[in-house]
């Protein structure tokens, strides 16, 4: 949400943006225990027991491979943190946050999560030559570093997309960018963190492969339903099919009306599916007994608990802040200085910028009634919300 924020920004102002996906092989396999123990102690203050704590935790593991009575030779394991730990992820971030900076030092904005690294930045077309070297040189620096630090960056992976808006196509570069000595053609769309990004933004690719998983599971649910009864079946669409249909769908607002129908049909069909309905019946009354959001409220409800949480200081830093309407200082005089509504930031284009973040969160909040935006805890806001967007959408 954050990335795609910062690219619909730019390109509202009038920049190309270009945004490099970094893949290190077997990144969490490599860690080196020396190494990460000298940084928690040099870096991060980590001294006398809680060390010997961390060095206990990783050094001395061993493994070995057994198929049936037959064992491999055990070695034992000199770098690596474990996958599948709570610890895991966290140190590693700690033993790679130094890229931060690395890469701010370019004037490019970076964003980490474990072992996922996208360097993006933007500019004016006629400067994307100069943008590109820029990326170049950084993605050169973080290969040298990772080096240094027995990481391996796998340039043949490496991914670099170009955005802007659909009528601007034409003047995003297609040459390759040289990345760790490898010629890398800019692709039309990249997967970022399990969420589709297209070269135009539009999320298409995005809701095309939402709706073609989703439809494949419900295909396999269809041979099961009459062997299950309806309360477990209900259980098996929203575990196999909403989930997939509500991730990253804070990333979806804006989208034009023929994604959100695409979308919606997902949720109609699941919906005929639980209650053996015909194409033909009216889905109204099967979602209403559900108690199911329709799509375009499902994704106002993702953007909405996620501006409470930065209101209240519970979401990632990079989310916000987000200005009250009561904290600008023409309004502390006036009647409104006692409101929960938001700053609307000013834009150019309403169909790019009003689907970042920034925008879009205090537009979708300050739609919302007092009683809801007041309310004292995220369970309590939770189900006002979903109250008030259901009563709006059925009218009941």
């Amino acid at each position: 949400m954050r990335v795609l924020s910062d690219i619909l920004l730019a390109i509202d102002h009038g920049d190309i943006a270009a945004l490099t996906l970094l893949d290190f092989s077997a990144a969490f396999d490599t860690v080196d225990h020396s190494i990460l123990l000298q940084r928690l102690q040099t870096t991060y203050g980590v001294c006398d027991t809680a060390h010997m704590w961390f060095q206990s935790y990783l050094t001395g593991r061993s493994q070995y491979v057994r198929r049936g009575q037959t064992q491999s030779s055990v070695t034992y394991l000199f770098c690596g943190v474990p996958q599948g730990s709570v610890l895991g992820p966290v140190l590693f971030i700690l033993y790679t946050a130094d890229l931060v900076s690395l890469i701010e030092d370019h004037s490019l904005s970076p964003h980490l999560y474990a072992d996922d690294s996208q360097v993006y930045g933007s500019c004016q077309p006629t400067a994307a030559a100069a943008l590109s070297s820029r990326i170049s040189e950084c993605v050169n620096d973080i290969a040298t570093w990772t080096r240094s630090n027995r990481l391996q960056l796998n340039p043949d992976k490496t991914e670099v997309l170009w955005c802007t808006t659909g009528r601007r196509q034409h003047q995003l570069p297609t040459s390759d960018m040289l990345i760790g000595g490898v010629p890398i053609t800019p692709v039309l769309s990249v997967r970022d963190l399990g969420i589709y990004v297209d070269a135009d933004l539009s999320m298409r690719t995005h809701v095309q492969r939402t709706v073609s998983c989703c439809f494949a599971a419900l295909r396999q649910l269809r041979q099961i339903r009459r062997s299950v009864p309806t309360a477990t079946f209900q259980i098996l669409v929203a575990a196999l099919v909403l989930t997939r249909l509500d991730y990253g769908n804070g990333t979806l607002v804006g989208v034009p009306t023929y994604l959100m129908d695409r979308l919606q049909s997902v949720l109609n069909a699941a919906a005929r599916l639980i209650f053996n309905l015909k194409r033909s019946d009216h889905i109204s009354d099967a979602l209403i007994s559900l108690h199911w959001l329709r799509v375009s409220e499902r994704i106002q409800y993702k953007i909405a608990v996620t501006t409470y949480k930065v209101l209240h200081g519970t979401a990632p830093c990079y989310l916000g802040p987000l200005t009250r309407v009561a904290d600008l200082p023409r309004r502390r005089g006036l009647r409104s200085a006692g409101s929960s509504r938001l700053v609307v930031p000013p834009t150019r284009l309403s169909t790019v910028a009003s689907r970042a973040f920034p925008v879009a969160a205090p537009q979708v909040w300050n739609a919302l009634p007092e009683d809801v935006t007041s309310a004292s805890s995220l369970r309590v806001f939770q189900s006002r919300l979903k109250t008030f967007l259901f009563q709006r959408s059925f009218s009941v």
